[in-house]
């Protein structure tokens, strides 16, 4: 007989929990409020709380309107550079900062280091693994004013070292975006060690002794521990749901992750998109998403197919 399980450490994270708290604890007040990007790649999610009244903007909508005075603008936990801050102040929006402290402490930890780069003056690189052109990475290399080299992969790592943007002889500072995947963090600082080192001819001892590379652990520990569990997770089952908005950069690592540990891994966005075909009479079901996945979405998947039973 079918079964079906909800995996329990699916669904949103501390982050993305505090923003829409936030944002329906000032929808209850009444009035409108803006959010400067979608709050959750969820569509779900999103139509639930536009119904309440809560509308998105783009950086383009928000260099375009000429006053906002007494209109509320939210800041998503994603983050954002210290530009936009000043540029919503100067349209007039009061502004709910609902940055998650992991991305705000991570932005601070980049200021500092390019403060050090800067006052020792050895022309030292800063280096983020992230998704180019993701909201997150963009408040982190906005926070020194884009003057970090963004690396998606060990391909483009590598690709960013024969254009010449990384000077393999020169200290590198090396953080990653915070919901990425912790294996695929290590494997590419391990690379870029090597290649340094190979660069350089320095033995491992005066290499470290001289700080030519620092790795800075940047990954959200919740998310880093997701993984490892998330893995196990798909390999106990005979079939995975994965549900996340498709735009959701956590949610394709995730489903990624999922796929690697189980073939039968599907990735959808709503229970429309299931498939009654996709299941056995005797399957194991596991119902799983990323951290911009509601626990109410997880609940109505696994709802739907357990009707495939009856």
């Amino acid at each position: 007989m079918l079964q079906v399980d909800i995996d329990p450490n699916s669904g949103f994270c501390a982050g993305v929990i505090r923003a829409i708290t936030t944002a329906e604890e000032n929808l209850a007040q009444g009035g409108r409020l803006y959010s400067l990007g979608d709050i959750v790649h969820n569509d779900a999610e999103l139509e639930r709380l536009g119904k309440q009244g809560l509308a998105s903007l783009d950086l383009e909508d928000l260099s375009e309107i000429v006053g906002a005075k007494g209109e509320k603008l939210l800041i998503r936990a994603h983050g954002e550079p210290p530009a936009t801050y000043r540029i919503a102040g100067e349209k007039g929006f009061e502004i709910i900062d609902c940055t998650c402290p992991v991305v705000l402490k991570l932005q601070k930890s980049i200021r500092e280091t390019w403060q050090d780069i800067q006052d020792r003056g050895d022309g030292g690189q800063i280096v983020i693994f992230g998704r180019v052109g993701h909201a997150e990475v963009l408040g982190l290399a906005g926070q020194i004013d884009g003057n970090a080299i963004v690396v998606e992969s060990i391909q483009a790592l590598g690709d960013a070292i024969k254009d010449g943007h990384i000077d393999l002889n020169k200290r590198i500072e090396i953080f990653s975006q915070t919901t990425k995947d912790p294996v695929e963090y290590k494997e590419l600082c391990t690379w870029l060690r090597n290649a340094m080192l190979r660069t350089t001819g320095a033995d491992e001892e005066s290499f470290d002794n001289a700080g030519m590379l620092s790795v800075h652990n940047t990954i959200c520990s919740q998310v880093a521990t997701r993984h490892s569990k998330l893995a196990r997770f798909a390999s106990s089952h005979s079939i995975i749901i994965f549900v996340s908005g498709k735009a959701s950069s956590n949610g394709k690592v995730l489903c990624n992750l999922c796929r690697s540990n189980n073939i039968r891994t599907y990735h959808i966005d709503s229970v429309q998109e299931l498939n009654e075909i996709w299941f056995r009479p005797d399957d194991h079901v596991g119902v799983c998403g990323a951290t911009s996945t509601p626990k109410w979405l997880l609940d109505d998947v696994a709802a739907h197919i357990e009707k495939f039973c009856l």
